[in-house]
């Protein structure tokens, strides 16, 4: 892949370097936490996407993850609570050259902003969505979120959360998201690789992070990501490739009628045959559904992939628009527009 280049004073072409990309802002998150992954891994990429500097933007609302922008030397804005996708939005129909990420958190983007999120992804605006998923409340000191688990003990709610949560992937996926993805801050190459990917869709890219705050939810995916377990509780999704996990590579999802289930390879007469072949380009997007609702203890926790396909993203069609209104009526007059029809002037007394 080609490497993205600046001039220098000579006009001759830089490399750009992860180091490039690094701002000179004190990064202030809690020692620990999840974001430092995912900003360096962001970093690590940002060099690969053939893009300069100036030709990127990162748009935030509120919350830990919205401190974001501070720290990536590219343009940047620093937004509103639950905003951040309309006015992201904004930017790229105003300027389609550039590369649009939207950075958000489990609250800004699924509780106040859920409305804007559910129609960036019907609109299918070119954007790039990274949701850092830690299952609370950080910023605000440790109220459960919309991705909390069901009964979740904490301050606002000292008897158990009574809500049921969000799946954000379903969410996406209800939406028409032609790009859904999911991938764990502590899974370095699979951030990596699933963060080139959104950024390479034409249209929304929606991926959601398992991320780790030690402070308030401390080991909140643990049960999938440490090293004993990882194999055997999620299931890496590849497309062309069959949808096989376990740490003897055996065990492998299959469909019962309609209904997903898992079975080992070599019993009952199960082969890799029966197993099935993950196909992310469906334009139906039910099998990304059902894999979008596998939870575990019952199943493992797909990550990868689960839907990337294309349609008319927003942005370009009001482009289209835009070029053909003008072929039809010629470039527009702002002050003529203004003093068109019936005007008048208030004197001064």
């Amino acid at each position: 892949m080609a490497i993205a280049t600046n001039g220098n004073a000579n006009g001759a072409a830089v490399k750009l370097t992860r180091r490039d990309f690094a701002s000179d802002q004190e990064v202030r998150w809690c020692p620990g936490c999840g974001d430092y992954s995912i900003l360096a891994q962001t970093q690590r990429v940002m060099p690969e996407l053939n893009m300069p500097r100036e030709k990127i933007v990162f748009v935030s609302g509120i919350g830990c993850s919205s401190r974001f922008p501070y720290y990536m030397n590219t343009y940047g804005f620093h937004t509103i609570h639950g905003r951040a996708p309309a006015i992201a939005t904004g930017l790229k129909v105003s300027r389609p050259d550039l590369m649009v990420f939207v950075i958000t958190g489990d609250g800004d983007a699924l509780s106040i902003g859920g409305n804007h999120l559910m129609h960036v992804l019907r609109r299918n605006v070119d954007l790039n969505i990274v949701m850092f998923n830690n299952r609370i409340y950080g910023l605000t000191k440790g109220q459960y979120s919309p991705t909390s688990e069901r009964g979740k003990n904490v301050k606002s709610a000292p008897m158990g959360a009574p809500d049921h949560p969000v799946n954000p992937l379903s969410l996406a996926l209800g939406a028409e998201g032609t790009f859904v993805a999911r991938t764990i801050d502590t899974n370095t190459r699979h951030l990596v690789a699933t963060l080139e990917r959104a950024a390479a869709h034409q249209g929304t890219s929606f991926v959601e992070v398992f991320q780790n705050c030690n402070i308030y939810n401390d080991g909140a995916f643990m049960h999938l990501t440490a090293k004993d377990v990882a194999d055997d509780r999620t299931l890496v999704l590849e497309h062309g490739e069959p949808m096989i996990f376990g740490k003897d590579h055996n065990k492998g999802i299959r469909l019962n009628g309609i209904e997903p289930e898992v079975v080992t390879i070599g019993e009952n007469g199960i082969t890799e045959d029966d197993i099935l072949v993950h196909d992310e380009t469906r334009a139906s997007s039910n099998m990304a559904y059902i894999l979008s609702r596998l939870d575990y203890p019952e199943f493992p926790v797909p990550i990868g992939v689960l839907r990337a396909t294309d349609k008319p993203t927003y942005d370009g069609t009001v482009q289209e628009q835009m070029e053909a209104a003008v072929a039809r009526h010629g470039e527009g007059d702002l002050d003529a527009l203004f003093n068109h029809g019936d005007t008048w002037v208030v004197e001064d007394e």
